[in-house]
Formats: C-alpha cells, sequence, structure tokens
C-alpha cells in the first residue's frame, strides 16, 4: 500500500449510483493532498471490473446500489482482490448495515453526513491499513461488543411470532396459529425489527439466536 512517505499517492475508487454525489466525491478527492482517483463507478459490477482494470489501494463504497449492493459488491472485491481496501460511505447507519459490510471485509464505515475533511482522513487511514468509523457507527459496535445488559427485550408476542418465523411460517400461517390477523403479524415483526436493529425476517432470527433471545435449533 502506498502509505509511506514518497511511496506515491493513495488510488482510490469512487462507488457511489447518484452520479452527483459521486461526482461530488471525485472532486473532494481530487482536492486532497496524496490522494489520486482512478475511477468511478455506478454499481457494484462495474466497481469490481475497475478494480481488477485499475489495482486502487482504497474503493470508497455506498451501500445502496441497483444489482449488487454494496455489501456483495464489498465481498466480492476482498476475496477477489485483497490488496484493495473498501471504506464505505453511506446514508445507513443500522446495525444489520454495519455488521454486513463488516462481515464483508470492509476496513471502515464512515457516513455521507461527514465532512470532507473526515472523509478524506478515513481514505488515508484505511490505506495505511487502519480502520476509520464515524462515531454513531464506533458507538453502535461498542455497544453490541458489550453484549449482555444492551439485550433487547421482546414481548412474550413478539417472542412467539419470531419463534414461528424461525420455524419457516409465512405471515397468513403465523396469524392462524396465534389466531390474529396478518395486519397485527406485520405490526409485531415491524416492532421485532425495530427492537433487534435489523430490516428482514433471516437477520431477525439470527440476531435474536445470537443474542440469546431464541433458544438454538435442536442438533
Amino acid at each position: 500500500m502506498r502509505a509511506g512517505p514518497g511511496a506515491g499517492p493513495v488510488r482510490v475508487l469512487v462507488v457511489d449510483d447518484h452520479p452527483i454525489v459521486r461526482e461530488g466525491l471525485v472532486a473532494l478527492l481530487d482536492r486532497a493532498d496524496g490522494v489520486e482517483v482512478v475511477g468511478a463507478a455506478g454499481d457494484g459490477e462495474q466497481a469490481v471490473a475497475l478494480v481488477a482494470a485499475r489495482s486502487p489501494d482504497v474503493v470508497l463504497m455506498d451501500l445502496r446500489m441497483p444489482g449488487w449492493d454494496g455489501v456483495a459488491t464489498t465481498a466480492r472485491i476482498t476475496a477477489d482482490h485483497p490488496g484493495a481496501r473498501v471504506l464505505v460511505l453511506t446514508t445507513r447507519e443500522s446495525d444489520h448495515d454495519i455488521l454486513g459490510a463488516v462481515e464483508a471485509g470492509a476496513r471502515g464505515y464512515l457516513l455521507k453526513a461527514a465532512p470532507g475533511e473526515e472523509i478524506v482522513a478515513g481514505v488515508r487511514a484505511v490505506a495505511a491499513g487502519e480502520t476509520a468509523l464515524s462515531p454513531p457507527v464506533a458507538a453502535r459496535l461498542v455497544a453490541r461488543a458489550r453484549g449482555g445488559g444492551s439485550r433487547p427485550r421482546l414481548s412474550a408476542r413478539e417472542r412467539e411470532v419470531l419463534g414461528l418465523v424461525a420455524e419457516g411460517l409465512g405471515n397468513p400461517d403465523i396469524a392462524r396459529r396465534l389466531f390474529i390477523g396478518e395486519a397485527t403479524v406485520k405490526t409485531h415483526l415491524a416492532r421485532i425489527f425495530a427492537k433487534l436493529g435489523v430490516d428482514d425476517r433471516t437477520r431477525a432470527v439470527t440476531r435474536a439466536l445470537e443474542c440469546g433471545i431464541l433458544p438454538p435449533p435442536p442438533a
């Protein structure tokens, strides 16, 4: 990596599906000392191709994109091009998004609301092998790491609903099993998702198992 003095600029690939945001990031980085933008991509597939063609040191990655999202693209890049370090830059700060990006191999996670100098500093830090996290993201990860005391609390009915989700039941089947309406099932699921910091059924079950809210499946 180009981290040492005289080793050349940090080569950055910008990935964002919004042209105005993409152009703004390119302009920001072009003005920064010791940083060179080597390309810009509007989707995950194009990003993977440009990483292969231009060998960036850092890939500044959006999460929400058409086709391959940022997590899938990050996983592909880190698997195929371990020399390229991914720094996520997004508006999304849920536990689900943060953990998904980290598990995919991202070296940093910044929010688009961050000042320009924080984004540039994050690029330099990731290029040097360090981790770059926005303060709200760091706070979420610390709270999660502390575990036990911050375990989400679900009501008895919410645990019932989630247990049936874990069994593979859809909303109509859950409604029949519990003698409630489908709209009520949806309301319970929305509350469960909010409490667990997730946005889909699969991650809700996984998170509940991690926290001990649901018992582990029989061996």
